[in-house]
């Protein structure tokens, strides 16, 4: 039945596209809006088989040859970004193709015009390009940037303004962690935009979470930005209490058939579990609301734990860098129900290679912190105090059989995973 669900949807849009060739505007416009909603139906394998270089270069051939307006091109392409990093889909057909160059080349022309410049139309192609592309020259990348937080600074409310917002946003969210932005390009800009949504509560959940995720795609590279993002803007704070919301909004118990495509929550969700895990990779400070954070993505893992695997695996990440960072401390992950967690994971029979490599790194990481002597006798007593509870639950779990159980694997995982783990199983234990 999938199979031809997929086979369907394929066939309908090649189909729909077809017919746009001699088609009134008007007419166009109804078909790409049908196309628009098969594209909403299409998981992965559909994306990637229907957007491919020749439907992008058949495209561009059709808007040289004026048989499909721009106006209707670009509506095709901003729903079909959207889609894309909503789904998290890897396609990079359109970057390699001359649709995209054409895009290019109008976003700097029109960028270049002194008089009569059409800021609107800019900003649709800004927004185009950032969805289907994933490196971007640094000039491109300074007037897309530009653009886009000028149109997302809008001060109106109504619904048309905030889902104009929420597309600029999403769009920014997708230059990813590997492309420069210089900081006086953004940080004013983004430190607004962050503060205006949590005094009047202005932008959607979409819209918020694509800001802090384009935020801390800047902090992986600069670290400076910190102060700014933990004193100022509170980010631990923040993104506990979204995660608090959307895991009371999401119905848990809905069986896989019943759910259909992933809710929006389910989404956004997802999204933020991302962000959490770029911003506990790299973060220095710590405050003590790291103890609520820890404690959510736990309650998180619990409640998506069997249905919702891609979310369970996904609070793993950032537990994971938690304890490898080391910003968070140890009494945090502890209070927070994370050591426990990892302890009871390694437990399960069923436990795939992948959530087994990510446990014992984080049983390897703690166990290295708890071994750690400091001549501060009051924080010495903090450490075998600590110690001694870690211990109790390790113990009462049977954690030491399970890691010898593990240890013919040891070399597999350290083979087959990125992140390596130690081959010496002493390394895990701790004794007091």
């Amino acid at each position: 039945m999938q199979k031809t669900t997929e086979t369907d949807n394929t066939k309908k849009f090649s189909k729909l596209f077809s017919e746009l060739d001699h088609c009134t505007d008007v007419k166009q416009k109804q078909i790409i809006e049908e196309m628009n909603g098969i594209i909403d139906e299409m998981d992965k394998e559909e994306f990637t088989s229907a957007f491919t270089k020749g439907f992008f270069h058949e495209t561009d051939k059709m808007i040289k040859d004026k048989q499909l307006s721009l106006e209707n091109v670009i509506l095709m392409l901003k729903h079909m970004g959207y889609c894309k990093e909503m789904k998290k889909i890897w396609n990079n057909d359109f970057q390699r193709c001359s649709l995209s160059k054409r895009i290019e080349k109008m976003i700097v022309d029109e960028n270049k015009k002194k008089k009569g410049k059409n800021e609107k139309l800019l900003a649709d192609l800004c927004e185009s390009y950032l969805f289907l592309n994933s490196r971007f020259s640094k000039e491109l990348l300074a007037i897309i940037v530009r653009c886009l937080l000028k149109a997302t600074l809008k001060k109106e409310e109504n619904e048309e303004t905030q889902k104009e917002v929420e597309i600029a946003l999403l769009a920014l969210s997708n230059i990813g962690v590997f492309n420069t932005v210089q900081k006086e390009q953004y940080l004013n800009e983004i430190r607004e935009i962050i503060k205006n949504h949590q005094k009047y509560l202005n932008l959607t959940q979409l819209a918020y979470q694509s800001a802090w995720e384009f935020f801390i795609d800047r902090f992986f590279k600069d670290r400076n930005l910190e102060d700014v993002i933990e004193n100022e803007l509170h980010f631990v704070r923040e993104v506990t209490g979204r995660l608090e919301e959307l895991v009371v909004c999401i119905d848990w118990k809905r069986e896989k058939d019943e759910r259909g495509k992933k809710d929006k929550e389910v989404q956004i969700l997802t999204r933020w579990l991302d962000t959490i895990d770029y911003f506990l990779l790299s973060c220095k400070l710590w405050n003590e609301e790291y103890i609520k954070l820890v404690s959510c993505l736990v309650k998180t893992y619990l409640s998506a734990n069997d249905k919702f695997m891609e979310i369970s695996e996904k609070c793993i990440f950032p537990l994971r860098n938690a304890a490898k960072n080391r910003t968070v401390k140890t009494d945090d992950l502890l209070k927070g129900g994370s050591i426990g967690l990892f302890l009871e994971e390694l437990m399960q029979s069923t436990m795939n290679y992948g959530m087994t490599n990510q446990s014992l790194t984080f049983c390897l990481s703690i166990s290295e912190r708890l071994k750690e002597k400091t001549d501060d006798e009051m924080e010495e007593a903090k450490r075998k105090e600590l110690k001694r509870k870690v211990l109790e639950m390790m113990e009462e779990e049977g954690y030491e059989d399970v890691i010898i159980s593990f240890h013919k694997i040891f070399d597999f995982l350290h083979r087959n995973f990125w992140i390596d783990i130690s081959l010496n199983i002493s390394d895990y234990f701790v004794h007091l």
